[in-house]
């Protein structure tokens, strides 16, 4: 057993990612740096190869690194912060847990993100079959075939205030991506928002660079369509 994986299950009862943070900068092992070596200064695999070995401060300088990324992306791919947070730090304890078996073939930013997009997409479907159930426990129960249902329609006066305006804009791109297909999203987000190449994502979604190009402009296309009212 790795000294990574020896520590597992103190990791795995951490709730944030700042915790974490603490986590590993409060107990500290044999380095596999040299002393004089800052972390700071340290490659993404260089601080694998030391977590491996131990060196937790190098693992807390990965956390440092991706954190905001990560929570980000996965607030993009769910429309939900305190999950994009939650998964980011599931997303920290998976590498932490498999360091051993990390690979240098590809970048590292690959490697996170790849785990952070099955994650995601994870959710994503686990929502979509709780709606399902949902909606089909709604339908069982209405009382009569003449029980409505009332909706809020969209309040399509005037907007006078820029600022709100601005504010409601992207509050309707966050929306909009977030009724798109995973097969869609995924690559959009990735592109527009994290501004990854089409060489990356296409190893990060294991698919080729034409599936991703096309599905991008197939989702911003989408996008187009639901943001008429906002362009």
């Amino acid at each position: 057993m790795s000294v990574a994986q020896a520590r597992l299950p103190l990791m795995s009862a951490i709730s944030t990612t700042d915790e974490l943070l603490f986590s590993v900068a409060a107990e500290t092992h044999a380095p596999a740096r040299a002393p004089h070596e800052p972390v700071g200064e340290m490659t993404d695999h260089r601080l694998l190869e030391a977590t491996k070995a131990g060196d937790e401060v190098a693992f807390a300088e990965i956390v440092r690194r991706y954190r905001n990324q990560i929570t980000n992306y996965v607030y993009r791919m769910t429309n939900d912060y305190d999950l994009g947070v939650d998964l980011a730090q599931e997303t920290f304890m998976r590498v932490y847990a498999a360091a051993e078996r990390y690979q240098t073939s590809y970048a590292f930013s690959t490697y996170i993100y790849r785990i952070a997009t099955n994650l995601a997409i994870s959710e994503l479907r686990r929502r979509k079959r709780r709606r399902l159930v949902s909606l089909s426990s709604f339908f069982r129960e209405r009382e009569s075939p003449t029980d409505t249902c009332e909706l809020d329609m969209p309040d399509t006066g005037p907007l006078q205030d820029a600022t709100y305006v601005e504010d409601e804009r992207r509050a309707a791109v966050a929306r909009a991506i977030a009724t798109l297909p995973e097969k869609y999203r995924a690559p959009l987000v990735l592109r527009d928002v994290e501004e990854r190449s089409y060489e990356e994502i296409a190893c990060i979604l294991e698919m080729n660079e034409g599936t991703v190009k096309s599905r991008i402009n197939r989702a911003r296309t989408f996008l187009r369509d639901k943001l008429q009212a906002y362009l």
